[in-house]
């Protein structure tokens, strides 16, 4: 898998001053929680959705959850976990036998309701289970993650798979002011304890606003729902650290892919669409929401997320076109991490418009490095617009 590799090489060498790396399922778990990018869900019911697998990684998708939880009835989980079965068959048959090739399978997720659905599903994949990275857990607590981390090491022990986690944090207990100190501490000290099957750890915003009885608008962002920015915040702040001991926090689901009645102005600026004469994407971006979404996914970065929850193949283009690292950070990154500025000391940016602090700055750019490995670092004089552009093309 590559981020991009969906489009034309030429396009990416005129496009990548440093182009994405190639990675798999069985590369390094700091690699994959960065490269999962825009993870896609979909129900487990969809009757041909290894169809759907193939089809979206021909378009760019490298990540996908297949949901038996909240997006299907409770009375479809029986047929949902046998459709599994046959779809994973059917990807099986499909794709290239040699694991050390098979590149056309996304890293596959399947999101489960009970602990018993790990080990009775790993059993049932039986030797397609090597499509498989791992489950996502829901209404993860320290309480209830204990029982799914506990049913994942014995599905590993008899598939002999690596199988990760990525816990959803979306409890009422989380949410809840009196109770979410506790809760937080909790859930760093099971994840911590299984550190090295949590992939990352996922938000589930919707969940939030469900208990206050909120729905945010396409004109908003997450961040502008004061309660849910709040656990944001508390999250990151407790399980998203740079110092050892933090997790890869993805960004929350943008509901939205349809039209619909506006109040206030677009939140796109014209002139980049000028620059790289795309104002027909700027119009179709608006026309469906996705400034909105483009507006989120910045404020994501800003606030220590990396990759989306993506409900709908139309977000997928844009998470990925804003991971790509600019060249003006990858050259901050670069000068901030020279071996000569170990002892730290202050530097004038290459692009002289900032300054670069070598002690405050450095966890920031061995970020930025590992995402520029997996999503590349754009040329000078290359822009999200570009970026943008291309992926749709692609």
């Amino acid at each position: 898998m590559r981020h991009f590799g969906h489009i034309p090489s030429a396009t990416r060498t005129g496009l990548f001053h440093s182009e994405p790396a190639a990675f798999t399922a069985d590369s390094p778990a700091r690699t994959l929680a960065v490269a999962l990018g825009a993870t896609l869900y979909s129900p487990a019911t969809r009757p041909r959705l290894a169809d759907d697998i193939r089809k979206q990684a021909a378009r760019g998708v490298v990540s996908m959850v297949l949901c038996l939880e909240d997006s299907i009835s409770d009375a479809d989980v029986a047929e949902g976990e046998s459709n599994l079965v046959r779809q994973f068959a059917d990807l099986a048959a499909g794709s290239v036998t040699d694991a050390d090739t098979a590149t056309d399978v996304p890293l596959l997720f399947i999101r489960v309701r009970d602990p018993r659905q790990i080990t009775d599903l790993v059993a049932r994949l039986g030797e397609t289970v090597r499509l498989l990275s791992g489950f996502v857990l829901p209404k993860f607590t320290e309480t209830r993650g204990h029982a799914f981390l506990e049913a994942l090491t014995q599905a590993e022990r008899t598939s002999g798979r690596r199988l990760f986690a990525m816990p959803v944090l979306e409890s009422p207990e989380l949410l809840h002011l009196e109770t979410r100190a506790e809760t937080l501490a909790g859930i760093a000290s099971i994840t911590d304890k299984y550190r090295d099957r949590v992939l990352a750890l996922r938000l589930g915003v919707t969940d939030f606003c469900s208990a206050y009885g909120l729905r945010r608008s396409p004109d908003m962002t997450a961040y502008d729902v004061k309660i849910v920015a709040n656990v944001i915040a508390d999250v990151v702040n407790v399980l998203g650290r740079s110092d050892g001991t933090g997790f890869t926090v993805t960004g929350p689901v943008w509901e939205y892919f349809r039209p619909g009645e506006r109040m206030f102005k677009p939140q796109l600026r014209r002139s980049p669409f000028l620059e790289g004469r795309a104002e027909d994407l700027r119009t179709a971006l608006i026309e469906h929401d996705l400034d909105g979404l483009l507006r989120e996914i910045e404020l994501d970065r800003a606030n220590g997320l990396l990759g989306k929850t993506c409900i709908h193949p139309t977000h997928v283009v844009p998470v990925h076109a804003l991971s790509v690292v600019s060249h003006e950070e990858w050259s901050d990154a670069q000068d901030i991490l020279r071996p000569e500025q170990g002892g730290g000391g202050v530097l004038r940016s290459a692009y002289t418009n900032k300054m670069n602090e070598v002690k405050p700055h450095r966890a920031w750019a061995e970020r930025i490095l590992l995402r520029a490995e997996v999503f590349g670092v754009a040329k000078e004089d290359v822009g999200f617009v570009d970026l943008l552009t291309a992926g749709l093309a692609g």
